[in-house]
């Protein structure tokens, strides 16, 4: 008896020190610990950008995923409703222009893998007017006349934008004086667009009517006046499948795919 009590006894040490060097290891190594992020877990390519090149990239997604099985997600809009859950799963991002994603790149060095970065296809600017364009805007030109309400986005890829193509036909005094309403983001300026019909016009990229149509018409400006900028896309340094990301970055870049960004107003 004393035997089986004495066996009994060692036992229960050996399965006590088994346990608490095991947890001594955990608690020397928190990673050991950590719940890898959901990309890791679930094995989905995670988009992130700007709302301007939502409406392409997510087809072209979606052509992806049928063709090959592998899911993604894009999340789009202004940065800060999105830069937080990024930060822990994003595989790629994209920018609105080159100089957006290079904003981005200062802001926050730590997440780009700034040698995977590429350009997709650049989008011309045009103006945005009411449906039946009632002022009959059909020119820069038309935008100086007195009466003309004009929004503008100074950001979200459009800062300057108004600026390059009137600078270069001399129209910015005039255009500056009718620019009624200046916001930060193109999501703000659908919002007042919607919701205060006394504005006429709006310079900003032609796509955006291709997301509009119910509540715009478009006056392209000719060839020799338009202004193109791009849409930049690189991977991220944290992400952990950099093939099937790849993969899909390639896949974005081919024919197929620009004639889908084609269809939303990119050359």
């Amino acid at each position: 008896m004393k035997r089986t009590v004495f066996l009994s006894a060692l036992l229960l040490f050996v399965i006590t020190a088994a346990g608490l060097s095991a947890y001594a290891k955990m608690d020397r190594n928190p990673a050991s610990q950590a719940t890898p992020n959901s990309s890791q877990k679930d094995h989905v390519i995670r988009v992130y950008g700007p709302g301007g090149p939502l409406g392409p990239i997510k087809e072209a997604t979606e052509h992806f995923s049928a063709e090959t099985g592998i899911k993604v997600e894009v999340t789009a809009g202004p940065e800060g409703n999105w830069i937080g859950q990024a930060k822990q799963d994003a595989d790629i991002i994209f920018g609105g222009s080159e100089y957006m994603l290079q904003d981005f790149i200062f802001n926050h060095p730590e997440l780009i893998d700034t040698k995977s970065r590429m350009e997709l296809y650049p989008r011309a600017a045009g103006i945005l007017v009411r449906k039946g364009n009632p002022k009959k805007i059909e020119s820069l030109e038309d935008l100086t006349k007195k009466g003309v309400k004009i929004i503008d986005v100074n950001g979200a890829g459009q800062l300057g934008l108004w600026e390059d193509l009137a600078g270069r036909k001399g129209l910015i005094e005039g255009i500056s004086q009718n620019i009624t309403l200046s916001v930060k983001s193109s999501a703000e300026a659908i919002e007042r667009w919607k919701s205060n019909p006394s504005l006429d016009a709006w310079i900003t990229y032609e796509s955006w009517h291709y997301r509009l149509q119910d509540v715009t018409d478009l006056v392209e400006l000719p060839e020799e006046e338009k202004l193109y900028r791009g849409t930049p896309i690189a991977l991220t340094k944290i992400t952990d499948q950099k093939k099937e990301v790849q993969q899909f970055v390639d896949y974005l870049r081919t024919e197929e795919s620009h004639q889908i960004f084609q269809k939303w107003g990119w050359k």
